[in-house]
């Protein structure tokens, strides 16, 4: 058996598990480059039958697995993957596997990312490498308002660091509760009001047809011209021409931002150009805690399917 590690970025996917676990039993390639075009990539891994994928770093629809004759088993990062076509996958018997994350990261790089766009980090890095001293005013984030847009297993974390620096938190998700809430050290309020009273708004929603779209130019414009904005969760979620006309207009802050609509973000990209927009490479789960249990699930996936078996499957095949 071939495997195929996709979009491995930084060089470090064969240092991540005991691939040699698979000598004699399978041949294991890193592919670095991120393929975009179907029809490359199409061409690249025909001759796998396992490949496995980081997040939605690259796209798995039915167009893709028609074209993949030999694939057997597509194993993802985490439980869930909006990027793939499970129904395709089902279909052309392609197996697909899951693998534990650690939750910690994307909440620890939303606290990080809060705290340098309210002190302004990245700027002032900026001004002292070119030879300058104070050249902003900083905002404090005790006493003021922390809205949470999700409070599940990150935005929990998230509501847990508001309260130790000290913030009012207030939260909002389409199922929750106030007693959920309450539990987290947060206040269930209805969206808008939410936008309304945040200084800082943090996204921790998964993306769905729900929440495709969920911040539009309408809820933006509730947010005070001094908010900020924070996207650990999925780029999608905001109205992209929406939000470049909010900053434009400097109708609210500033945004911290590590997913975008397009990923890889393209080097022309207007996100690129704002001095009050922090923008990352989607990092929020790039720890190497979560590498290698990424990668060490994807190796007792394969193991496991080359014994005849299935572990953390996320279809079924009849």
């Amino acid at each position: 058996m071939r495997v195929a590690l996709l979009d491995d970025y930084q060089n470090v996917a064969l240092k991540m598990a005991d691939w040699q676990r698979l000598q004699g039993r399978a041949e294991v390639d890193a592919i670095h480059e991120h393929i975009a075009d179907i029809d490359r990539l199409a061409e690249r891994l025909k001759p796998f039958a396992a490949v496995m994928m980081v997040r939605e770093r690259t796209k798995f629809p039915r167009a893709l697995f028609e074209r993949l004759p030999n694939l057997r088993l597509l194993v993802t990062a985490a439980m869930w993957n909006v990027a793939i076509d499970l129904d395709a996958a089902t279909a052309h018997k392609v197996q697909v596997c899951g693998t534990r994350d650690w939750s910690f990261a994307t909440a620890e790089l939303a606290l990080g990312m809060m705290i340098a766009l309210a002190r302004h980090i990245p700027a002032e890095d900026r001004a002292m490498r070119e030879g300058r001293w104070q050249t902003t005013l900083g905002t404090g984030l005790h006493g003021k308002t922390l809205g949470l847009l999700g409070l599940g297993s990150l935005g929990s974390q998230m509501a847990r660091f508001g309260e130790v620096l000290g913030m009012k938190v207030l939260a909002w998700s389409q199922n929750l509760t106030a007693e959920s809430a309450a539990e987290h050290g947060a206040v269930l309020v209805p969206k808008n009001e939410l936008l309304a009273q945040a200084d800082v708004v943090s996204i921790h929603l998964k993306l769905s047809e729900r929440t495709r779209g969920l911040l539009g130019r309408e809820e933006l414009a509730l947010m005070k011209p001094t908010a900020m904005l924070i996207n650990t969760s999925r780029g999608p979620i905001i109205d992209e021409a929406a939000l470049l006309a909010h900053l434009r207009e400097g109708r609210i802050a500033g945004a911290a931002l590590d997913v975008y609509d397009q990923e890889p973000l393209p080097a022309d990209h207007p996100l690129r150009g704002f001095d009050n927009v922090i923008v990352l490479p989607h990092i929020g789960y790039v720890v190497e805690q979560n590498y290698r249990l990424v990668y060490g699930d994807t190796l007792e996936d394969i193991e496991a399917f080359l014994d005849g078996r299935v572990i953390r499957p996320l279809n079924t095949l009849g």
